[in-house]
């Protein structure tokens, strides 16, 4: 009879293999295709921007056919589309949105400008960013509105000071970003533009600008906004007409119904206009992947 054939002499052996089995983890069991789990976003709902205002609108509608709402302190949806469709038919409400959108205009392109050129001198340079970074960080500390008497004895209080205001608002958000997205491009590719013995222009052309791209276009979003706000602000500061004006105006008697009209109008402008930069981010931006992809 052969030792290793009897009982007990298998036994420790067995015992000992189940223990060296019990030290070695588990083998992770990769889940099935079918139910596997996506870690990104999903797909994008349609409209799903309107879902957020359609709700508010909803919870509008029935607080004032419920009585909850005070028409005098917020009238009811139905009566401000009828104002708006009477402001529309007088020709008021066109005349004061044509005002404000010629006064963001230019000082959204003033801001837009001054804040990338100062953005790419200190970007690109050691002695720009000594020179202009500090101003503009103390700028930054500053809020924009506080400067508004110093611009009113500087400019007056005419169209110059309302597009200064807008455009000081501006250049802050797009100088802020696109001199960081410059700062964080990766020192790899500047190694293989000198590899490639790239010249400057070509340097800032196919390494410089495209890194700076997805920057310039987060500014460019609040820059918008800045000036939608800032927009607010200085057409109540002696104007004659905008929306800010139309507001104003119809504050002092007591008119809450216009003010909502402006209101919901400084609205529908932002999003317009953040939707419009949004679209060309999309496409100059084509060829990241994201976790919105």
């Amino acid at each position: 009879m052969n030792a290793f054939s009897h009982p007990a002499a298998v036994a420790p052996t067995i015992g000992y293999a189940s223990d060296e089995r019990a030290l070695i983890p588990p083998a992770v069991k990769p889940r099935k295709t079918g139910t596997r789990r996506r870690l990104a976003l999903g797909r994008a709902i349609p409209f799903g921007a309107l879902i957020g205002p359609a709700l508010l609108l909803v919870v509008w509608s029935i607080g004032s056919v419920a009585g909850l709402i005070d028409p005098r302190t917020l009238p009811a949806p139905w009566s401000v589309v009828g104002t708006a469709v009477d402001l529309i038919a007088e020709g008021k409400l066109q005349g004061h949105l044509m005002t404000s959108a010629w006064r963001a205009a230019q000082g959204l392109v003033f801001g837009v400008l001054i804040g990338t050129v100062l953005a790419l001198i200190s970007g690109l340079s050691r002695l720009g960013e000594a020179i202009i970074d500090g101003p503009v960080q103390i700028k930054r500390a500053i809020p924009t509105l506080a400067l508004i008497p110093l611009l009113m004895l500087w400019f007056g209080i005419g169209e110059g000071m309302k597009v200064t205001t807008i455009a000081l608002a501006v250049l802050i958000p797009i100088y802020i970003q696109t001199h960081s997205s410059l700062r964080s491009i990766d020192s790899r590719y500047v190694e293989l533009a000198q590899t490639l013995r790239m010249g400057y222009g070509e340097f800032i052309r196919e390494v410089i600008l495209p890194g700076a791209l997805p920057g310039f276009f987060l500014g460019l979003r609040f820059a918008v906004t800045y000036a939608w706000l800032s927009l607010v602000v200085v057409e109540q500061v002696n104007a004659t007409s905008g929306i800010g004006y139309m507001i104003d105006l119809a504050r002092n008697y007591g008119q809450t119904d216009i003010v909502i009209v402006g209101l919901v109008l400084y609205a529908l402008l932002g999003l317009a206009s953040d939707g419009i930069v949004s679209f060309f981010q999309e496409r100059s931006l084509s060829w990241r992947r994201t976790l919105a992809d």
